[in-house]
């Protein structure tokens, strides 16, 4: 099995807004994340509220500074974070590379073994 690469959504701050009420396309300023539930982030881009799910172990967490979004177990065709454009995750069953591109998760490789080491995914042919 691969080792799944938490994703963590970091809030610093004044980036960090209250969720009471939130939801998806609603509007909103700036850029921030929120908890909407416990597997389930709602992010501020583009002046709209955008769903991010947190489908891994650690799902949505708040503290007073900072949002967490476990995105481990996340899965092609879902939607990612803007920290996240460009970086890769390894498919959950460890035969795929998932970029986000554009806001949304895209397989772009398949491989025998995919493994993650900080930010370096390695798809093994």
């Amino acid at each position: 099995m691969n080792r799944s690469l938490l994703v963590a959504v970091t809030v610093v701050g004044s980036l960090l807004f209250a969720g009471c009420g939130q939801k998806a396309g609603d509007s909103c300023e700036g850029s921030g994340f929120i908890c909407q539930e416990d597997v389930l982030a709602l992010e501020c881009r583009s002046g709209t509220w955008r769903e991010v799910p947190c489908r891994g172990p650690l799902g949505c967490r708040e503290s007073a500074d900072a949002v967490r979004c476990d995105t481990s177990n996340n899965q092609a065709g879902d939607a990612c974070a803007s920290s996240a454009e460009g970086k890769g995750v390894c498919r959950r069953d460890g035969l795929a590379v998932l970029e986000c591109r554009e806001g949304v998760l895209v397989e772009t490789a398949t491989c025998s073994s995919c493994t993650v080491q900080g930010d370096q995914v390695t798809c093994q042919p």
